[in-house]
């Protein structure tokens, strides 16, 4: 289904299921929703589950602008199309963040949040580099390869989804790297392309926004807050402790032997996390 926001950008969105409406937000910036085992254990639980493809990505229309504010825009004119009063948000990575700039947008609209491998509130510098030094590490032996991929000026469709492969591969734990390869290639299945000018943009206005205005923000959240963490994500767990303190109703759930994408290696313990919805 497609929906029209104000401006006039089409967006790619579905519904699944019947019961508690729970919007999902997917990671990037500039990916698109990948939430295909997430959508099927939230519906098998009771909850209306609503998927969309972010501005500019995957099914939806390739236009600007990309911005935060305008990501939260489109999020609430998901919620409209909808019809929701009030939702529950799930949030994964970049989408975690998304989420909880709605809510500190439209407090009045969200019941619940769950934030998903986010990274927090403070700046990149505090968490960026050991993710990169873990990143290469978890890549292993295809290195090589990933880095003379991400080194060519311009790549074809066929390497640009395989350096995604690569590099998504080390989102997924444990020492079966294969295993890690088959998962990475079925989140690029079908494949959209990266919105590179999404990503740089978005992530360039979220380097400049002040850890300290934030935390006083989420001071104000009255929503409770459920933190889900896989114990072996390669992004420094560590990074969103500044964000956990400053919520006044959260609690937080760190999932062993699963890493940044925790539904796919620990399904049970992931839906137990994110229940009640």
């Amino acid at each position: 289904m497609t929906l029209t926001t104000e401006d006039g950008a089409k967006l790619w969105a579905e519904r699944t299921g019947e019961g508690d409406p729970v919007i999902l937000c997917h990671g990037g910036p500039g990916l698109w929703d990948t939430f295909d085992d997430v959508a099927r254990l939230l519906a098998d639980r009771g909850a209306a589950v609503h998927r969309w493809d972010q501005r500019g990505c995957g099914r939806s229309e390739r236009r600007g602008p990309y911005s935060v504010a305008r990501s939260v825009a489109d999020l609430d004119a998901v919620r409209k199309h909808f019809g929701l009063e009030t939702v529950t948000l799930l949030g994964h990575s970049w989408g975690a963040r998304l989420a909880l700039h709605y809510a500190l947008a439209h407090p009045e609209r969200v019941t619940r949040l769950v934030y998903v491998s986010g990274t927090g509130i403070g700046p990149d510098s505090g968490w960026y580099p050991e993710f990169v030094g873990n990143l290469r590490a978890a890549i292993g032996e295809r290195l090589p390869r990933w880095e003379e991929l991400k080194a060519l000026e311009r790549r074809t469709e066929a390497e640009e989804r395989e350096m995604c492969v690569l590099q998504w591969s080390a989102d997924f734990a444990g020492p079966d790297r294969e295993r890690a390869l088959r998962l990475a290639e079925r989140m690029a299945t079908p494949w959209y392309g990266v919105n590179h000018a999404c990503n740089a943009e978005i992530n360039a206005e979220t380097r400049t926004m002040s850890e300290h205005q934030l935390h006083a923000a989420c001071g104000g959240l009255r929503m409770p807050v459920v933190i889900v963490d896989g114990e072996q994500d390669i992004r420094p767990r560590d990074a969103v402790d500044s964000l956990a303190q400053a919520l006044p109703d959260v609690s937080r759930v760190t999932l062993a032997g699963a890493g940044h994408m925790p539904w796919a290696e620990s399904p049970a313990e992931f839906a137990a996390a994110v229940a009640p919805l």
